[in-house]
């Protein structure tokens, strides 16, 4: 039996290494299973939260668009569309937010940490929230639902909007009869959390990503720039460093099996980090040339996401009628 798969990325910033792997590698990989029927989309109207520059989410969301391209997503087994494309989510969104209890989403953990924040600065609790921070659960329910998802990867840190649109579908079964399908969260334990140039996990907000697609002497200087300890170049190197995690996410089960030996024997950080971008560059590159002829190759873009959307947003009226049947809207 098929199973419908759905997951969503924010244009809110450069994709960098940890969202390669993090998201995007297993997703791509999803895809290729033949008993998964998969919807990736540019979650361009949830970026409006943070990103608020026309210019900005525009340049954004092709970076995301040409980013899924390049890591080798196949629009012909792949509905890859854009959120704003599809108005009956939002219409969709607008009747669960009168089903979605306030108590719901003041436990929402965006909207918890910024209240939390707030306190600790002695200003009031909703003090620059806005009412898109706070209903962000809601259209994120909305995105899963209007298309029937089944199964939605998430990481740990979002596997509470996938639990909330779970409580508001059931809301909405329980009120106007079976309509929607019940989502599950999908979190894969086995991939582990990317370090960061700081040694803390990779993440926009601590500013310390490696962007995946950057120029190589970008690239090189950032690994240049990863902190080691004090030791010795001839003195056995500690394997839980930044530098032999990287190394494993991007190099073979040989070539990992020579490094924890030289690692073992004796290294010095500098031939380290060599064989580190070598690695990484030998990796990314065919991944590169592939997103900067996309990049420079928009209008093709253009053509990919008109076509997904196009075919998404047959799948929401669908979804939108048979919701307006059930509320009496017809």
């Amino acid at each position: 039996m098929i199973k419908t798969v759905i997951t969503g990325i924010k244009p809110t910033g450069h994709p960098h290494i940890g969202n390669y792997f993090g998201a995007i590698k297993p997703a791509i990989e999803m895809s290729k299973k033949s008993d998964y029927a998969c919807f990736y989309f540019i979650a361009d109207y949830h970026s409006l939260t943070t990103t608020q520059g026309a210019k900005e989410l525009t340049d954004l969301s092709y970076e995301v668009a040409c980013t899924w391209l390049a890591c080798g997503l196949d629009p012909s087994k792949v509905l890859l569309y854009k959120q704003s494309d599809i108005p009956e989510i939002f219409e969709l969104s607008w009747i669960l937010s009168n089903l979605a209890p306030k108590g719901l989403l003041n436990r929402a953990h965006a909207y918890k940490a910024m209240v939390e924040k707030n306190r600790e600065d002695k200003v009031d609790d909703d003090f620059n929230v806005n009412m898109g921070l706070f209903c962000y659960p809601i259209l994120m329910a909305a995105d899963i639902l209007i298309m029937n998802a089944e199964y939605v990867p998430v990481g740990l840190d979002q596997k509470q909007h996938v639990e909330i649109a779970r409580d508001i579908c059931n809301y909405f079964n329980k009120k106007y009869g079976e309509t929607f399908v019940m989502p599950t969260a999908i979190i894969d334990r086995n991939v582990s959390t990317v370090l960061g140039t700081d040694g803390r996990k990779m993440s926009k907000s601590y500013n310390n990503e490696i962007p995946l697609f950057c120029d190589r002497t970008v690239l090189e200087k950032k690994i240049r720039g990863l902190k080691t300890d004090s030791s010795l170049p001839n003195e056995p190197k500690d394997t839980n460093s930044t530098i032999f995690e990287f190394y494993k996410l991007f190099a073979t089960r040989q070539q990992v099996e020579i490094m924890q030996k030289k690692f073992e024997e004796g290294i010095s950080w500098a031939d380290a980090k060599s064989e580190l971008f070598r690695v990484m560059d030998a990796y990314i590159s065919p991944m590169r040339e592939k997103y900067n002829y996309y990049m420079s190759h928009k209008d093709e873009v253009d053509s990919i996401i008109s076509e997904g959307s196009k075919k998404a947003r047959e799948l929401a009226k669908l979804t939108i009628t048979k919701v307006r049947n059930a509320i009496g809207v017809v």
